[in-house]
């Protein structure tokens, strides 16, 4: 090969290196999550994307309160029953420690985070219509 095909060569492949994009690719959506207010302060509602965009980044403890059981969003750190997170403190994390609640449609999570804020727990989120939206949005559920 002459010596110009292999410079040509070289340059093609800088070239083809700098205009690859190799910087990882990450979720864009923000938490903004909606507030929602109960007696003793207030917990956030957050959608199926802000939850993937949370477990990108994976800073809190992810609890479960659906019962019976029909299986866990992937990353799930405790399956503690909604009418008995009171009795399951000692399985959390501090009052100020973020902490995520879903279940299978949000009624019983909704429930679990107003017990929560009640008890003082200050950093608290809900996964807006569950496990249901969490399938309906093409995600799948650990049986």
């Amino acid at each position: 090969m002459s010596r110009s095909v292999i410079i040509s060569m070289l340059i093609s492949l800088l070239l083809l290196v700098a205009c690859n994009n190799t910087a990882p690719s990450t979720l864009t959506t923000e938490v903004v999550g909606k507030q929602v207010s109960v007696k003793g302060g207030s917990y956030t509602d957050v959608s199926v994307a802000e939850l993937q965009a949370m477990l990108a980044n994976k800073d809190f403890t992810l609890i479960n309160v659906h019962i019976p059981f029909e299986g866990n969003i992937a990353r799930t750190d405790l399956s503690i029953p909604y009418d008995q997170i009171e009795q399951n403190l000692d399985k959390l994390p501090d009052k100020d420690a973020r902490i995520v609640l879903y279940c299978r449609s949000d009624r019983m999570s909704n429930i679990a985070a107003k017990t929560l804020v009640g008890l003082g727990y200050t950093n608290i989120y809900n996964l807006d219509g569950g496990m249901v939206d969490w399938e309906g949005a093409g995600l799948t559920i650990a049986r």
